[in-house]
């Protein structure tokens, strides 16, 4: 596969009215364009750079680019990609929004029975969290242990009902907006998952009585990173992926 197979690839499994809509994705650098070898993570970052180059990657796919606000960290990533011959693409909120993206990956991977709704946006709400329920309602501190279980860390919670975990809000990454639980809390949920949370948050969680389960950015959206992955390889089975391990570091305050 070359660059240019792999975005026709992109814009089959994304389609061009939601690339449109959310136009937050695209290549930082190409310096290789034959791909045989794709390595995937949640971030851009030196660590992850290096483990392309251990493993011997043609293409780095992640959910993030280098942020701006992490100064100089884009230039070092391009300077290291560039002399070791490896290429990079980012989608960020059309991974998100789409049918397989982040939110419905996690859900799934949480076994969550039906998925009602996955997570989207618009003007007018902002973002707006995926829905899921389980068939049978789960013991929330078994719930907890699931979610640390499958993410592979600490995931902070906090039991603020005495109901059973059933109906469940979800908002992979940056979900930690009261706003956005107060949408999960209109709409009858008893627990909303996401990947970061801020003292405001924590707060108007328990003024809700909506149980909060905190996961880390990189750990919650990570799924959906994977689920792109193996849909690339689906459509060009020639490709090889592998995932490209992050360090288990944010704190979430």
């Amino acid at each position: 596969m070359n660059l240019n197979e792999f975005e026709q690839t992109i814009k089959k499994l994304f389609g061009e009215k939601l690339l449109e809509e959310h136009n937050d994705y695209g290549f930082t650098n190409t310096s290789n364009h034959e791909i045989r070898k794709i390595g995937y993570a949640t971030n851009l970052s030196l660590e992850t750079v290096e483990q392309a180059i251990q493993q011997g990657v043609d293409l780095i796919v992640t959910h993030h680019d280098a942020w701006d606000f992490l100064y100089g960290l884009r230039e070092a990533c391009v300077n290291k990609m560039q002399g070791n011959n490896i290429s990079h693409f980012w989608i960020h909120a059309p991974l998100d929004f789409v049918e397989f993206g982040t939110c419905t990956s996690l859900m799934n991977t949480l076994e969550i029975d039906t998925i009602t709704k996955y997570s989207s946006y618009n003007d007018k709400e902002g973002d707006l969290p995926g829905i899921g329920e389980y068939s049978h309602s789960i013991n929330f501190n078994l719930m907890t242990e699931k979610m640390r279980f499958k993410l592979d860390e600490p995931v902070r919670a906090w039991k603020n009902n005495d109901k059973e975990v059933k109906r469940i809000g979800v908002l992979t990454g940056a979900g930690h907006s009261s706003s956005i639980i107060q949408k999960a809390v209109e709409e009858g949920y008893d627990t909303y998952v996401t990947g970061e949370a801020t003292l405001y948050t924590i707060q108007y969680a328990e003024f809700a009585g909506i149980n909060l389960l905190v996961g880390s950015h990189t750990y919650t959206e990570i799924f959906g990173v994977k689920t792109l992955a193996k849909k690339i390889v689906e459509l060009n089975p020639d490709v090889v992926v592998s995932e490209l391990k992050e360090t288990h570091f944010e704190l979430n305050h």
